[in-house]
Parts: C-alpha cells; sequence; structure tokens
C-alpha cells in the first residue's frame, strides 16, 4: 500500500478511534503465559543465533567517539572472535555523526547502519531541523533511520501532525529504511499503543519501534504483542508487511527467547527474520553470546570473556 499523502485530521482521528480497544488484562495475560513457554535445547541453540542475528547493537551516549563506534562494529560483524560461526548482527545503531565512521568500519559485511534521527529522543525540534537531521544521516550513508515521533501532539490528540511527520521523514529517507519509535513509556494505555502503531504503518513506516531506550518502562511484552497484533491485522488489511523492533530493558537470553515466542505466536514465522523483527540493545549481545557458548561446551565463561559494548 503506498504511503496516504492525502488524509483530513478527521478522517483519521476517526479511523483511529474506532480502532477495537485493546483488553489490558487479557494482553497482559497472554503475554505472561508465552512468556512461560520453554524450548527444548536445541531449539535454544537455534534460537538464540537467530536472536543474535536480529540485534541492532547499539550505542547512543554523549561520550561517543569514533574508536568506540570502529570496536562496536567489529563485534557486529564477527561477535566472538573465537567462533567464526557465530552470525552478524542485523545492523549498528549510532548518532548521526557518526554514521559515516560506522559505514568505513562496516564496508562489504552486510551489517546495516541505522541512525536515529528527528532530535532523537525527545523528537522535539521544528520540523526543518528533523528533516536535516534525517538527510545528513542518508547522504552519510545510513540505511535505516529511527525516527521519534512527537509525543506531546500525538497525546494531544494531533495525529495528523504526527502523521505528516513520519510521511515526511520518510521521503527525506530516500531507500532507507525507517523505523517508528513511539516512546511506549510516555503513550501510557495500550490504546494509544495501538493507535500509534496504526497511524505510523499508514503513514508508511517500513517499521515500528517500542522505545528510545532513555525513558522507563521501555519495551515490554505486552506493549510488544499489541504491535506485533497491529502488524499482523494490517497486512491481513493492505497486503503490505511491516516490522516490528522492541528496544530498552532487553538484556538476557531469556528475555530475547521470549520475545521470539511471542512473534512466532502472535504475529506468526513470516516475522522471525532480521528483515521484519529487531531486537534494539546495547548488552544484550553479551549474554547471547555466553549461553550460545555455554551450550556448545557445556562451560559458563562468564561476562569478561567477551567485550564491553
Amino acid at each position: 500500500m503506498s504511503t496516504e499523502t492525502h488524509v483530513s485530521a478527521a478522517e483519521l482521528r476517526a479511523f483511529l478511534h474506532g480502532l477495537p480497544g485493546v483488553d489490558q488484562v487479557g494482553a497482559e495475560e497472554r503475554a505472561a503465559r508465552l512468556a512461560t513457554r520453554s524450548i527444548k535445547t536445541s531449539a535454544k541453540a537455534q534460537a538464540i543465533d537467530l536472536a543474535i542475528s536480529m540485534v541492532d547493537l547499539t550505542t547512543l551516549e554523549g561520550a561517543d567517539t569514533p574508536g568506540k563506534v570502529r570496536a562496536l562494529c567489529a563485534k557486529g560483524v564477527q561477535p566472538d572472535p573465537g567462533d567464526p560461526d557465530v552470525p552478524r548482527v542485523a545492523a549498528i545503531c549510532v548518532y548521526p555523526d557518526m554514521v559515516g565512521v560506522a559505514v568505513e568500519a562496516l564496508r562489504g559485511s552486510g551489517v546495516g547502519v541505522a541512525s536515529v534521527a528527528t532530535a532523537f529522543p525527545s523528537g522535539r525540534a521544528p520540523m526543518e531541523a528533523k528533516l536535516a537531521d534525517t538527510r545528513a544521516a542518508v547522504e552519510a550513508g545510513a540505511t535505516e533511520i529511527d525516527m521519534v515521533i512527537d509525543r506531546g501532539a500525538f497525546l494531544a490528540g494531533d495525529y495528523l501532525k504526527v502523521y505528516e511527520e513520519i510521511v515526511a521523514t520518510k521521503a527525506a529517507c530516500g531507500e532507507a529504511h525507517l523505523k517508528v519509535i513511539f516512546e511506549t513509556g510516555e503513550l501510557v494505555t495500550y490504546d494509544n499503543v495501538r493507535r500509534a502503531s496504526w497511524l505510523a504503518m499508514r503513514a508508511g513506516a517500513d517499521f515500528i519501534k517500542t522505545s528510545t531506550g532513555k525513558v522507563s518502562p521501555a519495551a515490554t511484552l505486552p506493549v510488544t504483542l499489541v504491535m506485533l497484533e497491529a502488524v499482523r491485522d494490517f497486512r491481513a488489511e493492505t497486503g503490505r508487511q511491516v516490522g516490528v523492533k522492541p528496544a530498552g530493558g532487553i538484556r538476557t537470553t531469556k528475555d530475547a527467547i521470549k520475545y521470539l515466542v511471542l512473534v512466532n505466536e502472535t504475529a506468526g514465522p513470516d516475522w522471525l527474520t532480521p528483515q521484519w523483527f529487531r531486537l534494539g540493545a546495547s548488552s544484550l549481545l553479551n549474554d547471547l553470546l555466553m549461553q550460545r557458548r555455554k551450550l556448545a561446551t557445556g562451560v559458563y565463561s562468564g561476562p569478561d570473556y567477551f567485550t564491553l559494548d
């Protein structure tokens, strides 16, 4: 489905408020039930490798340096130097001014370069500045843009403003994929998460993403469940598939596997690929590597075996 460039505020509001309400108790109970699923050891090994391949390895700190970004890129390409069979990560996610460093470090590796943009993490800046932010990252070589919505506008009910900002940012992305970050911890209700999901998808988002990682709570299983239901229903209605990226607070292998089960049972196996599902994380990769080594050798290597991110 092409982006709907001509939509009125009234039509958008009517559509979003006409969506079925989310059963809060039901969503939380289903997410909790799926989180208790156990998987066999052989399936766990496959799940760990799949999770590694879905990681957007991220550094978004004011103290980021070119050296830190290069080291992160090297780790993303070869997560465990002692085991060449470990898959590479999906992408390295950095601030726009570090995109060029990441592009050079990742050249020929097949690992994507994601850049946050649009006045991340607050989203509070003039639209001209947001679009300049986006264009600069794309011109530097970013293959993916992670934008933040204006949560103030959304919560005030100015859905058209949010919609038009997504449409404009998508246009500024050119060939780069657009991930739209909701900051679900600030949206408060599951109904708002569902509305934001449909709004972003109608505006042309390639991915919908829970959080910046800068606000608590960040990703949660029930919120991700609501977003997965939205992309499933959107594809059924329009034929267009949209990806999902929970980010923030996903730190352990156990957490990652819970999300993979949630994807499989909610949206279905079509989403169990890095093309359609990502895990935004900085510390998760080390735990996945430790658990992978333990499965392979029977020995728990400990956190100091792998480089700190």
